[in-house]
């Protein structure tokens, strides 16, 4: 029997969102030499929101781009089928910028250790950090740990972190523990 707890939805979605926006805004405060990474496929949804409010915020436009590191995991070729890659953009060149690389989730880490490599081809940054909507603690493979965190959850191996995006057609954002 699958067993669902729902962890996140809104409107404490939205104040999650707000309250990370304004930590970034502490650190970076004008985000000169400041760039958004979105990683694919569900971490873009998040990036989206984040700029938006950032924009808001700051009255200007924070350069937001997607990254996808599908061809630089681990197990690219150690799949039964092969993966289907998404979408890179990224119209700007990273070199001796700041990153802000954000997912939805970080689990194990290793998408992350990916998505670093990834990174070269537009640039060497000066510095990167990782904004994570969810990071499920207790999971990890490799020794990374994000910057801003939405909400920590200890988590079980054989549960999943399942978030719902109203704009991949959901009814309403939720973020769900399943197992």
């Amino acid at each position: 029997m699958n067993q669902q707890r729902l962890i996140l939805s809104s409107p404490l979605l939205e104040i999650v969102i707000s309250r990370l926006a304004q930590q970034l805004i502490e650190t970076y405060q004008d985000f000169a030499d400041t760039v958004i990474l979105g990683m694919q496929p569900r971490g873009i949804y998040f990036a989206e929101r984040v700029a938006r409010e950032l924009n808001r915020a700051l009255g200007k436009t924070v350069p937001l781009g997607y990254l996808d590191a599908t061809f630089y995991r681990d197990d690219f070729r150690r799949r039964d089928s092969p993966l289907r890659p998404n979408t890179t953009h990224v119209p700007f060149i990273i070199e001796n910028k700041r990153v802000i690389l954000i997912d939805d989730v970080l689990a194990t880490g290793r998408m992350v250790r990916a998505a670093l490599d990834a990174m070269t081809a537009f640039g060497r940054p000066r510095k990167v950090e990782l904004l994570v909507l969810i990071d499920r603690r207790y999971n990890r493979d490799l020794p990374i740990k994000p910057d801003y965190t939405g909400k920590r959850v200890n988590t079980l191996e054989s549960q999943q972190v399942l978030v719902e995006w109203t704009e991949q057609g959901a009814d309403a954002d939720r973020i769900w523990l399943v197992g």
